[in-house]
Order: structure tokens, then C-alpha cells, then sequence
């Protein structure tokens, strides 16, 4: 299945029902009355997460969704059927934002969440609504009120615990690979990896994370070059980065800049996210270029840097047990800091 992140598409829906100006016409009630029913509303567009979907590619062959007008009403005061809602499934942890890709409407980042986003129009009001103590025979019927309608795009960013950065070949598929059951595309040539790529870690019936490989970032990204960073959006959500770089290549610090820049140049509340440096390809390297090397990453980073090799498979099993105390240290804090915040919401509304 061919991988989709973004996607544009038209929604509206559905108009309200009618209202019917009608009387009673039963042959032994002698005065009648209005009993002209109301019109049934029309139909919601509501977007669901749903755990099954990993890609919007469906959304490039059905770009438009209308939902069913209302039905209008009819005589014996009866109200026209309500139309049902059209629910659009999309993956977890889709955006959907307005055209103009400035405002974020909703975040559908849990499985099973649902967000109406476009409500269905109100019906008409039938005459039977208008009779008043004055006026005993209204022939006043109103017409079903205009649904909602927009054009909206539809932003996925997936749903991980480890997102990989690095260079172009600085082994990060090699590395989704060998740890997961996921078989990315692996070959001696840049960008091999040309959409994002997830794999599940296992270390035990209790431990696992997820890991996200998106294509590797080149210098001046940000402003389009190579693929560009618009994959960088699916590594927002992760706990902790793992920055690859090969050691093999040579400057290792340039490298390591080079991929700190373009993260502080897409936005900086994701280069601020933990990161944990890994000197790869150690398998093709001497005993004194990888400690000359990892003291010149540790000098230029002021943090400590772990050392493997993916293809050997050395210190795997050490990195992937600090990625999972990572993992778990910071989605503890996260869920820590959402139970504070609850409380204190709901006290700053009691007080308003």
C-alpha cells in the first residue's frame, strides 16, 4: 500500500428537512386545525480514529463527502426522518486543518476518538408549530436550515515512541530492521527510505515501543532541499529521539550540527525533546576513531553518547534497553502532567 500523510478534501453536511403547511381533514372533527409536521435534520460529517488505517492514500480517490438532507415533514404532524451521519475513518493521529493549513480543527490522536466537524442543518418548522390562541390556522411553513460545507486538509502524523533522525545512509533503516519485524528498503545509496517507516521493539511479554524511520535530513532541508522536512512531522509525537550517525563517514560533529539545525529550523519545541546520540557503524571503525570520535561528539553535544553497530548487531541490546527507560520515564511525566492539569481547569472554571 502506497504511503499518504497529506490529503485535501470536501466536506458538507446535509441540509435540514422542510416543514409542510397541512390541516386536518378527518371527516367528524368539525374545525380541523394546522397539523403540518417539521421537517428531520440533516447529516452530521463526523471524522473517526480509527487503529486499522496507517496512510490517507484512500482520500486521493474520494475527495468529496456529502451527507443526506433531512426528510421533510408531512401531515398528522409527523417530522421528517433524521438523515444518519456520514462517519469518515482516517488513521490515529490525523489533523484535519482548515484550507488554509492555519487553523487546526481537530486532533484525532487516540484510537476510537470521533469529532464532528461539520453539524447537519436544523429542519423547517411545519404550520402546527405556528398555531397560537390567535391565530388557529397558520399557513406558515419554513424551509430545512443549510448544512455546513468546507474544503479541509487532512494531516497524518504518526503515532511512536522513538523517532530515528539522521544522515542519509547513517544505518537508521538497517537499525528499524534488525530491532523490529518491519523490512524497510536497504541499499549503499541515499534516500533509500522515501516515506516513513514504523516497526514494534519487543523486550519482553511487557516492554515494547514503537519506533518511526522517516528519510534522512541533508543541510538546508528546511528549505526544501533533498526531500525536504515535512517528514519531521511524524517524529513530533515520540518520547525520545535516537540520532544516528555514522561514524564510518568521518566528521562526525559537522554531522551532528547539521541535523540539530534543521531540527531548531522546523520548530523548536521538537529539537528540545529528548535525544539520545548513537555513533553507528562501529563494526567499520578502529578501537581509536571510536574513542576519538565519541569524545568529539560528547565534547560538541555536552551529553553522553552510546556507541553500536546495526549491522553486527554490537551494544544493540544496551541501547534498546536506554530507549525503553526513556520511553517510559517520559510518558510517565506526560501522563503526571495531564492529571495536574485536569484538576486545575476544572477549578479555574469553578471559579469563573
Amino acid at each position: 500500500m502506497k504511503f499518504l500523510d497529506q490529503a485535501k478534501i470536501y466536506v458538507k453536511s446535509g441540509d435540514g428537512g422542510d416543514g409542510v403547511v397541512a390541516f386536518r381533514r378527518e371527516k367528524y372533527i368539525e374545525f380541523g386545525g394546522p397539523d403540518g409536521g417539521n421537517g428531520g435534520r440533516g447529516g452530521d460529517i463526523v471524522f473517526e480514529a480509527a487503529g486499522n488505517l496507517n496512510t490517507l492514500i484512500d482520500f486521493r480517490y474520494t475527495q468529496h463527502f456529502r451527507a443526506r438532507k433531512g426528510g421533510n415533514g408531512a401531515g398528522s404532524d409527523r417530522t421528517g426522518a433524521a438523515a444518519p451521519p456520514v462517519v469518515i475513518q482516517v488513521p490515529v493521529g490525523t489533523q484535519i486543518f482548515d484550507e488554509h493549513r492555519e487553523i487546526m480543527l481537530a486532533d484525532l490522536d487516540k484510537p476510537g476518538m470521533r469529532v464532528t466537524l461539520c453539524r447537519g442543518g436544523d429542519g423547517g418548522h411545519g404550520n402546527a408549530h405556528y398555531k397560537t390562541s390567535t391565530n388557529r390556522a397558520p399557513r406558515r411553513a419554513d424551509k430545512g436550515w443549510p448544512g455546513e460545507e468546507q474544503w479541509v486538509w487532512l494531516r497524518l502524523k504518526l503515532i511512536a515512541d522513538v523517532g530515528l533522525l539522521g544522515l542519509p545512509n547513517a544505518g537508521k533503516s538497517t537499525f528499524l530492521s534488525v530491532v523490529s519485524a518491519a523490512r524497510p528498503k536497504i541499499a549503499d545509496y541515499p534516500f533509500t527510505t522515501l516515506h516513513p517507516q514504523l516497526g514494534v521493539v519487543r523486550l519482553s511479554v511487557a516492554e515494547e515501543f514503537v519506533i518511526a524511520d522517516i528519510p534522512g535530513l541533508i543541510e538546508g532541508a528546511h528549505e526544501g532541499a533533498g526531500l525536504g522536512d515535512r517528514f519531521l512531522g511524524h517524529v513530533e509525537r515520540c518520547a525520545v529521539l535516537l540520532h544516528l550517525i555514522d561514524g564510518a563517514a568521518g566528521d562526525v560533529v559537522k554531522a551532528w550540527r547539521t541535523i540539530r539545525h534543521e531540527l531548531e529550523a522546523y520548530d523548536e519545541n521538537l529539537a528540545r525533546k529528548p535525544e539520545i546520540i548513537a555513533l553507528n557503524k562501529i563494526d567499520a571503525m578502529t578501537p581509536q576513531q571510536i574513542s576519538s570520535r565519541r569524545r568529539a561528539l560528547e565534547k560538541a553535544s555536552g551529553a553522553q553518547v552510546v556507541t553500536l553497530s546495526g549491522a553486527t548487531r554490537q551494544n544493540l541490546d544496551a541501547v534498546l534497553r536506554l530507549l525503553q527507560d526513556r520511553v517510559t520515564a517520559t510518558r510517565a511525566a506526560e501522563r503526571e502532567a495531564a492529571a495536574l492539569a485536569i484538576p486545575q481547569d476544572a477549578a479555574r472554571d469553578t471559579a469563573t
